[in-house]
């Protein structure tokens, strides 16, 4: 059984910077894809940034572009970090890891990925 562990969260202040780590265990070998999601209270849950694990390839949504990166350990099988620079009350929200696997490249959207870690929450104050 696939198991997805994130860890990170915390609470910082506007302009901090704060790092969330995933990993997948137990997928099966092949095409994989991990990301990030969020969702804040009363929203629904959006990609954050996403990364194609086979070729490293990412997405970032626009609202996070040029202050979050997303990155692949190649020491560790299956896990990511995303960096996040910068932070901004408005990236308050629970995060999410997910991943999917069998398919060729990845996706923006949540319900394409068939396995999710438990969410950390991610504060920032203004």
């Amino acid at each position: 059984q696939v198991l997805i562990v994130g860890s990170g969260g915390g609470t910082v202040q506007a302009g901090e910077s704060l790092t969330l780590s995933c990993t997948a265990s137990r997928l099966p070998f092949g095409e994989v894809a991990m990301g990030w999601f969020r969702q804040a209270p009363g929203k629904e849950r959006t990609q954050v940034s996403c990364m194609y694990l086979n070729d490293a390839s990412k997405i970032y949504a626009d609202s996070v572009k040029g202050r979050f990166n997303i990155s692949r350990d190649n020491a560790k099988k299956h896990t990511i970090h995303l960096q996040m620079n910068n932070l901004k009350p408005e990236d308050t929200a629970m995060y999410y890891c997910a991943a999917r696997y069998g398919v060729i490249g990845t996706s923006t959207t949540p319900s394409l990925y068939t396995h999710w870690g438990q969410g950390t929450q991610v504060t920032v104050s203004s």
